[in-house]
Order: C-alpha cells, then structure tokens, then sequence
C-alpha cells in the first residue's frame, strides 16, 4: 500500500482581533437553514466585517468570536463565544469582508450542576450568545473577534487529496463552507471525490439539504449521504451507516492514500468511527492507538480508556463537542 499522504494545512492567522478589543460587524442577512418544521431552530447568519482586521484574514474551517451585550449572573460582561466558520475562505461575497455561521437556539430546561445549586429547580432556560444571534436584524452592529482554530482546515493543496466530511447537526457549518470552496472556487472545481456525511435526529433537521442535494446533481465528484437516526424506517447513526454502506461506497476512498477524514458535531461519533475503521481494517493514518491498548484489540477497547489512548491520526480533522 502507499503510504498516506497527510495533509500541509499551511499557516493561518489567529486573533487578529481579541475578545477583549472586539470589532463592530454589521449583520447582512439571518435566514432559516431547515429542512422544514422541526423541534430546533437553526439559522444561517452573515456578518460584513469590511474595513476591520478581520476581514480576509480567516479561512474556512476556522471560527470566530461573538460577545453578546449586557451582563453574567456575576454582573461580569459576557464571554466571547466562539462559532464556526459557514462560509468559504473567500467569504460569502466572494473577496473576504462577509463571515459566516450556522446558529441553533438554545433552549433547554435547567439541570443542577454542582451542590450548592437548587436541587429542585427546573426552569427552561435560553442559550446567551445563540439567541442574541438568532434574534439579529439585518443591519444590527454585533461585536466579532478572531479567527481562531489551525487545525481543522482544508489542505494548502486540495486537490492533492479525496475527503469524506461527517457532521452532526450544526456541525455541518464548516462543511457548508469547505464543500462550496472545493466545488464553487472562482478557480473552478476540484477534481478530488467528496462525500459529505450529514447526521441528524429527524429529516426536518437535516441543514442546507436542499443546497447539497442540488450540488449532488451537479457535480459527478459530490456525494451527499444524509443519515437519520429516529426514522421510523431505518434509524442508524453515521458510522453505522459508513458502516453498512462500506464495500459499495466508501471502502475505496478509506483505502486510498489521498484520503483526509473530517468529523465535526457530537463527541459520540468519534470513537465509533475509530473502533469501526479498525475492524475494517482501514485505520492507517487515521487513528493512533497508545499502550495499554492496541489496534487489533479494538472490540475490547474500554469506553474510559479510549479517550486517552485511541486519538486522531494525522489523516484525521476533528472538531467535536
């Protein structure tokens, strides 16, 4: 076999601007990203940063900083909440002034956390800095800083390489950003295979479908596989999925040398993809296992000791939470 090829990120720049010298951005548009009526709600938010530092010093795959207004329980101003980059290196408006993201509200019910909270509290309760963000017009100054993040880019040559992209919920923003990069460049497309790994609870989930649906037709290199796994049909998680459709579709792109692996969404996925590669035998470059563990004992690999022991390979991008 050949050996892998791991990927040349190249430097990006990092934190041109602070969190705590942040820049005025002006919204430019906040639609809706779903596939219809669903339990979330999940925009697309564009940003001009033209005339800042930040403008055209961010590449896809990076995030930026949000500081929403007002102040904590503590009377402490809020904390920089950091949000992945939608958009490509060249921005929404093609020469870098226009960031953007992928926001879902949070809205949960209180949960204790430590001994010294109310026990028997239970109050919905509204995510900060996401539903700041949703509730922005167009038009609203907003307080932006960064970039951050040198490790989950694209290549400094992408067409060096094939990529298989796994996402869980709003954790299909970079790729929304890395997928128009590679195949809507004003360099024209690249001629690397794409397959784009899009998990989600229920089909109203799914984010931007319609987009890569229409990307899927036209581009013969782009395959979109979104996964469900509340289906009343057939509910599966995406390295299930991987899993079932191996030999047909995606045995050749994990054995093929080319190949770079990206998961952004749910901590969860990782480690199923891990164990499922290694049965495989498709691991190489991929995953790094440590002692006491090794690679041919994956069926026996303990949840615990997988976080510290079984860890991203150099053909591997991971961002998870």
């Amino acid at each position: 076999m050949t050996d892998p090829i791991a990927p040349e990120l190249g430097e990006v720049q990092m934190h041109v601007v602070k969190p705590k010298a942040p820049v005025i951005g002006r919204v430019v548009s906040s639609a809706s990203c779903m596939s219809g009526r669903s339990a979330s709600f999940v925009r697309h938010v564009s940003i001009d940063v033209s005339g800042t530092p930040l403008a055209g010093s961010f590449r896809s795959g990076q995030a930026f900083g949000v500081i929403a207004p007002g102040e904590n329980e503590r009377g402490k101003p809020h904390a920089v909440r950091l949000y992945s980059l939608a958009c490509p290196t060249q921005g929404e408006d093609g020469d870098g002034n226009v960031v953007s993201t992928t926001v879902k509200r949070v809205v949960d019910e209180y949960t204790p956390q430590k001994d010294g909270d109310d026990q028997g509290a239970h109050h919905l309760f509204l995510g900060v800095c996401s539903n700041y963000l949703c509730d922005l017009k167009v038009g609203d100054e907003v307080l932006v800083s960064g970039p951050a993040g040198k490790r989950f880019l694209l290549p400094e040559r992408p067409a060096d390489h094939d990529y298989v992209f796994i996402a869980t919920g709003t954790g299909i923003a970079p790729f929304y950003g890395m997928v128009r990069e590679l195949l809507q460049s004003p360099a024209g497309p690249s001629p690397s295979r794409i397959h784009l790994v899009m998990g989600t609870p229920y089909t109203t989930d799914l984010l931007y479908d319609e987009f890569f649906r229409e990307l899927a037709d036209t581009y013969d290199q782009f395959q979109y596989h979104p996964v469900i796994s509340r289906s009343d049909i057939r509910r599966e998680y995406v390295d299930r999925y991987i899993d079932r459709c191996m030999d047909e579709t995606f045995r050749s792109m994990f054995a093929d040398p080319r190949t770079l692996m990206y998961m952004c969404g749910l901590e969860g996925m990782e480690s199923g993809m891990y164990r499922m590669l290694a049965r495989h035998g498709l691991a190489d470059g991929f995953v790094e296992v440590k002692e006491p563990l090794t690679l041919e004992g994956y069926a026996d690999w303990d949840p615990k000791l997988m976080k510290r022991h079984v860890k991203a390979g150099p053909r591997s991008l991971v961002e998870v939470y």
